[in-house]
């Protein structure tokens, strides 16, 4: 694909709803560690779709156009001189944040908490709905030829879960649920059955997000009610023969009734791991995470390791990430594709890039 001559055609955010298409420049090559990547697909995730909806995440709020996006794969068009690890042509996987590379969280092999990242689609940074996009070489991740680009492009949020089911250590022959079965909830049942869990269940309010993640990689599923807390709890371990409480409670859905539930499936002495963002301020059962000595974590995107890891899960065989593809649609399609998103009609539309022909 020649850059000169192909559309650099972008999908742009001015405010809630309001978005338009148009053709931006392509951009250069900043250093000669850089890649020009073409725009191959790009999934929605749901914070695209939260900017698209609000126009702000907590305290990120677009305030001039932003090009949405951030879930992508591509084909390497140009690379900078001191590249040694990919070449024109390589089909790749885009980890679309870029650190400083000099802080203490950077240095300490945490860059997800640089304070200097920057993330496409997130104020004031474009994101990956374009044409052409310019990356760091090491934050692509070369697809292996048994791997489509439709697949590298769910790398993205599997990495997300990777990264939780890592914050978590989940081992083999334990127990783990995990609250919401959204894509991500989804991606860290597989992870979790792929570091050897013996038991998954995936809790939801949605009959056809549970019917699915039992198609997928849960071994139980339970449908949460509007019940207290420590009663849906109960339920949860009796329907999956589940003694004492799940050794890993992971939650994906940021939900404050799936949070306080989480409190009490885990066991004595067991881990929990927030990975879902909601409200900025909940009540949270800290009762019961006292008396049972839990291990608590957060977790932020991915780190080190995490995209790698991703990208063998998937070429291995042992997740298979293109069963939550629910379609493909021409980049002209783009905000339909937000609103069934955000319907919740689909699990993970992809989105064309607006040099890939769909048929």
């Amino acid at each position: 694909m020649d850059p000169k001559t192909a559309s650099n055609l972008s999908f742009i955010l001015n405010k809630p709803h309001d978005v338009t298409f148009s053709s931006k420049p392509v951009p250069t090559l900043k250093s000669s560690h850089d890649v020009l990547v073409a725009v191959n697909y790009t999934g929605i995730c749901g914070s695209d779709v939260h900017y698209w909806e609000h126009g702000a995440i907590g305290h990120f709020v677009v305030k001039e156009p932003m090009v949405l996006g951030h879930e992508s794969a591509g084909t390497v068009v140009e690379v900078g001189p001191a590249v040694k690890t990919l070449k024109k042509g390589d089909r790749i996987a885009l980890e679309p944040g870029y650190p400083c590379r000099r802080c203490e969280p950077c240095l300490s092999g945490h860059y997800n908490l640089c304070p200097d990242m920057q993330f496409a689609a997130t104020p004031p940074y474009d994101g990956t709905l374009t044409g052409f996009w310019v990356s760091p070489a090491d934050f692509c991740y070369k697809l292996p030829d048994n791997m489509s680009l439709q697949e590298g492009a769910l790398i993205e949020p599997l990495a997300v879960a990777v990264h939780i089911v890592r914050q978590a250590a989940v081992s083999p022959g334990q127990t783990v649920v995990v609250m919401g079965a959204g894509p991500v909830g989804l991606l860290c049942a597989a992870v979790a059955r792929a570091f050897g869990a013996s038991k998954v269940v995936s809790v939801d309010i949605v009959e056809s997000k549970l019917a699915f993640a039992k198609s997928f990689y849960s071994t139980h599923t339970y449908m949460s009610q509007r019940i207290p807390a420590e009663q849906n709890a109960a339920n949860i371990l009796a329907e999956a023969g589940i003694d004492n409480g799940a050794d890993v409670v992971i939650d994906a859905s940021g939900a404050e009734p799936s949070i306080q539930t989480s409190l009490h499936v885990v066991r004595m002495g067991g881990t929990y791991v927030q990975g879902g963002m909601g409200k900025s301020d909940i009540t949270f059962p800290i009762m019961a995470m006292c008396l049972k000595e839990v291990t608590a974590k957060g977790s932020f995107r991915y780190g080190s390791g995490d995209y790698k890891l991703a990208v063998d899960l998937v070429a291995s065989g042992r997740i298979a990430v293109k069963k939550l593809i629910s379609g493909i649609v021409s980049f002209d399609k783009a905000e339909e594709a937000f609103k069934k998103v955000k319907q919740g009609e689909v699990i993970k539309l992809l989105i064309a890039g607006p040099n890939e022909k769909i048929a």
